[in-house]
């Protein structure tokens, strides 16, 4: 049998959170022809670490990983952030980034890193969904998070709650919509999906009374992109946030699209925190992650739970897969 090409990277994440133990369980317990299409970004001494304080083994001879040597072990102490460690963590994703613009992945699987401690340490890094549209030259992104119950898309990503309204137009509305629709058929297979948007105000608004967005944006946005998609797509909304994901909606729609981060994220980790997936729509290849952050709370402590990560590499190669075959 012809050896499969490794076109499914990896970053480590960051080196003092929970990422290398997130990787140490992919290599223990994912699936076998997962770790052989991977390719790992990473400093192995650190991901040596993390896999035998897991196993009481060594890494296999056939882990395939790009040492990056950019850390001792002291300068990765789970739970304990460093300047080297921020350094590391994009140091992964800029190799990531080489290799994809080389032809060489068709999929990237990021682990956790912190913005918050890149900016300590002085680094310009935006964040892993801006690197990867810089890097990458893609034009226009956006965040869907993919759920075994539902897809939900954000109109706008990491701002504050002051300032969504401000970001919401119709412009951006329609690019979210557009993008997210080409994700539907490409990587995940729907024909003719069914979108239910959501309002921005309580009670979508309620005829203006409470804002004034799904009046001036939201609503003529789904009628614009029902008329652009006529006949490959079908929409419904402003519907009333609050009740958006009860179970009777989330039968009837495949794609939500949500006005901001935590109107998505707060319903969607309540209904399925261990299997939903981040994913880049919009990038040349396919990025995907575990939807959690560093958790340097309980890094090295081998509480890690690695269900959405294990998740996030099953959904990178069913998507490259999808896009492989056309």
């Amino acid at each position: 049998m012809a050896q499969q090409n490794r076109d499914i990277g990896i970053t480590m994440g960051d080196p003092s959170g929970v990422g290398p133990e997130l990787v140490a369980a992919l290599i223990d317990i994912g699936p076998a022809s997962a770790l052989a299409r991977s390719v790992i970004f990473a400093d192995r001494i650190v991901l040596e670490r993390a896999f035998t304080q897991r196993t009481g083994r060594r890494l296999p001879d056939t882990v395939e990983i790009v040492d990056r040597g950019l850390l001792s072990a002291d300068q990765a102490v789970p739970g304990q952030p460093s300047e080297a460690g921020a350094q590391a963590q994009v140091g992964y994703l800029e190799a990531a980034a080489k290799y994809a613009n080389s032809g060489q992945l068709a999929a990237i699987v990021t682990g956790p890193v912190s913005k918050t401690q890149c900016k300590r340490s002085g680094l310009d890094f935006p964040g892993q969904t801006e690197f990867f549209k810089s890097r990458l030259g893609a034009d226009k992104v956006a965040m869907l998070f993919a759920g075994p119950v539902v897809n939900v898309v954000l109109a706008t990503s990491h701002v504050p709650l002051t300032e969504v309204s401000a970001n919401l137009g119709a412009d951006g509305l329609a690019t979210t919509i557009d993008l997210a629709l080409a994700a539907m058929e490409r990587d995940f297979g729907i024909d003719e999906p069914k979108i239910g948007v959501l309002g921005l105000n309580p009670h979508a608004g309620e005829d203006g009374l409470l804002g004034s967005e799904e009046a001036d944006v939201i609503g003529p946005a789904i009628e614009a992109a029902a008329a652009r998609h006529r006949g490959k797509a079908h929409f419904e909304g402003p519907l009333v946030p609050d009740a958006a994901f009860r179970r009777e909606v989330l039968e009837r729609v495949d794609l939500l699209v949500a006005m901001y981060h935590d109107q998505a994220l707060i319903p969607l980790k309540l209904l399925d925190f261990d299997h939903t997936v981040n994913v880049t729509i919009g990038l040349p290849v396919v990025r995907t992650s575990p939807d959690h952050g560093v958790a340097y709370d309980i890094a090295g402590q081998g509480k890690a739970r690695p269900h959405s990560f294990l998740t996030a590499v099953a959904r990178a190669i069913e998507m490259s897969e999808r896009r492989a075959q056309g």
